[in-house]
C-alpha cells in the first residue's frame, strides 16, 4: 500500500491558498481508486481546516512540520516533542531583543489550542493574528499567564527580515530549537518565524504513520527546506518548479509549478486518472 503525504503552502495549494477545482476533482479520483494521501504541513490544524474539508483527507495528519499529528477520526492529537521552559525562554527573548512578539501556542487537555503572546508592536502582527485564526478558532491570552506546565508546540513570529534574521540566528545556536523563516504575504520587507522543537520533524512523522496505517511506500511532494526530511524518508519525493534549489536537488524529479496544478497533473500521469 502506498501513502501520498502533500505538503500545502507552495505545493497542492496554489496562490490564493486553497485547493484549485482540477486539484479537487483529482483528490476525488484519488480517493475513489482507494489510493491513500495526507498532508504533512508547517500549518496549524486550525489554519488548514477550512482548506481542508470536503477533500476526503480522512487519515492522520502531521501539523507544524510534525509536532503534532491529528487523528480525525477519534478528533484527537498525538503530541511529539514539546518545547521546555528553557527554550521557551531563549526563543522570547531573541524575539523581544529585536522588538518583535512572540506567538506561543500551547496544546490543551481538551485538544485545543491557545496562543500567549506580549502585546503587539504593529499592524502587521495584527494580521497575522487574523491569517492564523487566532480570532475565530484559537483562544488568546497574555504572555504573562502561560502556566508553568504548559505543553508548548511551537512559536510564530512576523517581523522586518533584518530582526527576524537576527532571531533565527541566535535560536540556530541551540542545539534542540529548529526555526524556519520566509517571505511574508505583506511584502519582501517582512518574514514569517516558526520555531519548534528539533526532534520533530516531517520525516518523523511519516514514519509514525507508515506504522499507524500499515504503509509500506511513501510518495511525498514539497517545495521548501522543512520537507527536507520528509524527502529523505519518503521513497519517491517531487518538487514543483517553484520549490527551492536544496529541494530541488533532492527530489526524485522536479514537476509542474503550485500554481499550475503541477501535483494534479503528476498524479493524474502517474495513477492514470480519468474524469468519468
Amino acid at each position: 500500500m502506498e501513502l501520498i503525504v502533500f505538503d500545502l503552502d507552495g505545493t497542492l495549494l496554489n496562490q490564493e491558498s486553497a485547493i484549485s477545482d482540477y486539484t479537487s476533482e483529482t483528490l476525488k479520483l484519488l480517493a475513489d481508486r482507494e489510493i491513500a494521501y495526507t498532508v504533512a504541513t508547517g500549518r496549524t490544524l486550525h489554519s488548514s481546516k477550512a482548506i481542508l474539508e470536503g477533500h476526503r483527507f480522512q487519515l492522520p495528519q502531521a501539523y507544524k512540520n510534525g509536532v503534532m499529528i491529528w487523528h480525525p477520526e477519534q478528533r484527537r492529537f498525538s503530541s511529539g516533542a514539546m518545547l521546555t521552559a528553557d527554550e521557551l525562554g531563549h526563543i522570547v527573548q531573541a524575539c523581544i531583543l529585536q522588538s518583535v512578539t512572540p506567538f506561543v501556542f500551547t496544546l490543551e487537555d481538551e485538544q485545543e489550542s491557545t496562543v500567549y503572546h506580549p502585546p503587539l508592536r504593529s499592524e502587521v502582527e495584527r494580521r497575522l493574528i487574523h491569517n492564523l485564526g487566532i480570532e475565530d478558532n484559537i483562544r488568546a491570552r497574555p504572555l504573562d499567564e502561560l502556566p508553568s506546565d504548559a505543553a508548548i508546540t511551537h512559536v510564530n513570529s512576523i517581523g522586518p527580515s533584518e530582526a527576524i534574521q537576527a532571531i533565527l540566528h541566535s535560536v540556530n545556536d541551540e542545539p534542540h530549537l529548529v526555526a524556519y523563516s520566509g517571505t511574508a504575504w505583506e511584502g519582501r520587507q517582512w518574514r514569517w518565524l516558526d520555531v519548534h522543537h528539533s526532534d520533530a520533524t516531517k520525516g518523523g512523522a511519516i514514519q509514525v504513520m507508515k506504522e499507524l496505517l500499515g504503509i509500506e511506500r511513501v510518495i511525498c511532494f514539497g517545495d521548501n527546506d522543512n520537507d527536507l526530511s520528509m524527502f529523505e524518508t519518503a521513497d519517491e519525493s517531487y518538487a514543483p518548479a517553484n520549490a527551492t534549489g536544496e529541494i530541488k536537488s533532492a527530489a526524485t524529479a522536479v514537476i509542474g509549478h503550485h500554481d499550475e496544478e503541477g501535483i494534479a497533473h503528476f498524479l493524474r500521469e502517474r495513477f492514470g486518472l480519468r474524469s468519468s
